[in-house]
This record gives C-alpha cells, structure tokens and sequence, in this order.
C-alpha cells in the first residue's frame, strides 16, 4: 500500500504543481493589460488545463486516502 500512498503523492503534487501554474498565467495575462475579450480568450486556453489539474490532484488525493485505509 505504500506504493499507493506514494504514487497519490506524487500524482496529488503534479496536479497543484499545474493549478499553480494555471494561476500564474492568469496573473501574467492580466498583468499584461489586455482588452476584456483578449482576457477573455487567455482565461478560456486556461481552463481546461485548470480542470486537468484539478482532477489529478483529486485523484492523487483519493489514492493516499485509499492506501492508507488499506494499510
């Protein structure tokens, strides 16, 4: 089970190394003073990787949680 919580970790750590990048695209994008649409369009590129990175931490998260109760 060790294997599981590790692997959770690891996949828990990629996901909110990706939601932190999500936040500092939109921070660059903002920053940039971009038009409402052009701000519009960045955000809209973001979200599904914003979402990506949500589910994997999420997963990764589940994995900890069922290795431990398994262990």
């Amino acid at each position: 089970m060790e294997i599981l919580i590790w692997g959770g970790a690891t996949i828990s750590v990629i996901g909110l190394l990706g939601l932190v990048w999500c936040i500092f695209r939109v921070a660059k994008a903002k920053r940039a003073g971009l038009s409402d649409d052009d701000l519009r369009d960045a955000v809209k590129r973001v979200v599904p990787i914003n979402l990506g990175a949500l589910f994997l931490s999420v997963i990764g998260l589940m994995m900890v949680i069922l290795g431990v109760f398994l262990g």
